[in-house]
């Protein structure tokens, strides 16, 4: 095989790589959300107010899980990944709060910008709605991403293979 063929051969499994990593991502993240947005309509629907917006979950995982890409290309949180599992964990979950946080912001502005309101007057509809709903927001992905990380530093110390071997192969009985 040549170098040229390689090279390709490299890029594909690279991508496919990246493709399947941003899938789970994505559907780990819309799992998440989804599963909030049900608790959002119970509540609510006590109520009788309807709310269903379901799909807000889906966009969410999507956006997000690109977001926890962008950081990982970023190399955010590498320096720690010679510690302890706890610190790794616990930091990368720190760190890609404040940057879903970060990005949360710049996505209100943009909306507004979309809208006719200007990126100041999407930013005053975060505002607007206060300051515990975007912290008790920034809890849930908090929380949301402690298990995510925590698998994710199990994996890049073990090997994804044993990993995923773990979770979905049929193992012998003790």
């Amino acid at each position: 095989m040549g170098t040229s063929e390689t090279n390709v051969v490299g890029w594909k499994a690279r991508i496919s790589h990246e493709l399947i990593e941003y899938g789970i991502n994505a559907i780990y993240l819309a799992l998440v959300f989804a599963s909030f947005t049900e608790y959002r309509r119970l509540l609510l629907a006590a109520h009788d107010i309807v709310y269903t917006n379901y799909w807000v979950a889906v966009i969410e995982g999507l956006v997000l899980g690109k977001v926890i890409m962008i950081g990982s290309i970023l190399r955010l949180g590498r320096w720690v990944e010679d510690k302890p599992l706890i610190v790794p964990t616990l930091y990368k979950t720190v760190v890609f709060t404040v940057l879903v946080a970060v990005f949360k912001v710049i996505e209100h502005g943009l909306r507004g910008l979309w809208h006719g309101l200007g990126f100041m007057g999407g930013l005053a509809e975060v505002s607007e709605q206060g300051v515990e709903i975007a912290l008790a927001n920034a809890l849930v992905i908090l929380v949301a991403f402690i298990p995510f990380f925590a698998v994710k530093e199990l994996g890049r110390v073990w090997g994804t293979e044993r990993i995923w071997a773990l979770f979905f192969r049929k193992r012998a009985a003790p």
